[in-house]
Formats: structure tokens, sequence, C-alpha cells
């Protein structure tokens, strides 16, 4: 990390059940910053649920929601940005957001996503016969993209707010190289 870069913002993104929104609210608490959810945002403005979206519409017209909110959330400040876990597998989507944001990661291993995510019913990628396996898919395809943020945080051993201190920790430190 070196040059010149101003954000104003932090992006989390990374797989469902990673923590993002989680560890989003806590960071935005400590920052006295703003939390938003982009699925929550694409939830409340197409008056349906990101399942609804999938079945009703298509998973590409939901990633069209998603590019298009992220272009508009450069106007944003002061903002802790929880992205969907699809949002960030894509290198315009990451471009774009670290424009104006400092974007940093979460990541686990499929096994702990499975045990964190295995009894929710809202996740309409994982309606397949092995979601272990979709998990592992989808993951391994996302690698390289999510890869391309600023920092990658493990979040597997870690509690809520140890994974909160070390993006505020990178948030800060990034700030100082960036000036």
């Amino acid at each position: 990390m070196s040059g010149t870069r101003q954000f104003h913002n932090i992006a989390l993104i990374g797989f469902m059940g990673t923590g993002k929104s989680s560890v989003g609210h806590i960071v935005a608490d400590q920052l006295r910053f703003s939390f938003l959810d982009t699925d929550e945002l694409i939830e409340s403005r197409r008056g349906k649920s990101i399942s609804a979206i999938f079945s009703e519409e298509g998973e590409p017209a939901f990633r069209e929601y998603e590019r298009d909110l992220v272009l508009e959330l450069a106007s944003r400040n002061k903002t802790v940005i929880s992205t969907g876990g699809g949002l960030g597998a894509n290198t315009a989507n990451v471009a774009s957001l670290k424009e104006y944001s400092f974007v940093v990661c979460l990541w686990a291993s499929p096994e702990k996503i499975w045990d964190r995510v295995r009894s929710q019913t809202h996740r309409p990628l994982l309606r397949e016969a092995d979601p272990l396996g979709k998990i592992r898919q989808l993951l391994a395809a996302r690698e390289p993209f999510y890869k391309e943020a600023d920092v990658l945080l493990n979040t597997e051993v870690r509690c809520l707010k140890e994974v909160a201190q070390q993006v505020l920790h990178q948030f800060q430190l990034a700030k100082t190289l960036y000036r």
C-alpha cells in the first residue's frame, strides 16, 4: 500500500456467512459511521426478498442491481458498506468500491461457512442437493476477485469484536499510508 488514494468509507466484501453485516455494525458504531447493507437496500428498493428477486427476475438482474448500487454509493461518506457475497466477485464492482472505500474481504473456510449458514433459509444459492459442495465451488470461483480487496481477514477463529478491531486497525493504518 503506497501512493495517494482518497477513501471515506469501508466496504466489507466476502462470502456469505463470513460476518460482514455483524462486523460492519460494530465497525460503524466504533467510527460513528453509518451502516449500509447492500442486500437490505436492494430488497427495500425492489419491494421483495433476494430470494424472490432470484426466482422472479433471475440472478443476472440482481447482479445488475448490485452494479448500479456500487456506482451510486460513491456519493456516500463515512459509511461502512456490507456487501452481498456475490457483489465482490466482480472486478468492476471491487474497482468501483476502491475508488471511495477501503475494501476489506472477510474470509472463512467452506466448512465454517456451511456451519454458520446451514440453518438459514434465505440463501438462494444454497438451495442445492449438496450445499457444502456449492459453497466450495462458489468460493473457489470468487477467490481471485476477493483477493483484489485491500486486506483479507480470516474470520474463522476470531470473534466478531476481534475481527472488527482488525478492520479498524487496518483502516487506520491505510489512512496513514495513503496520505
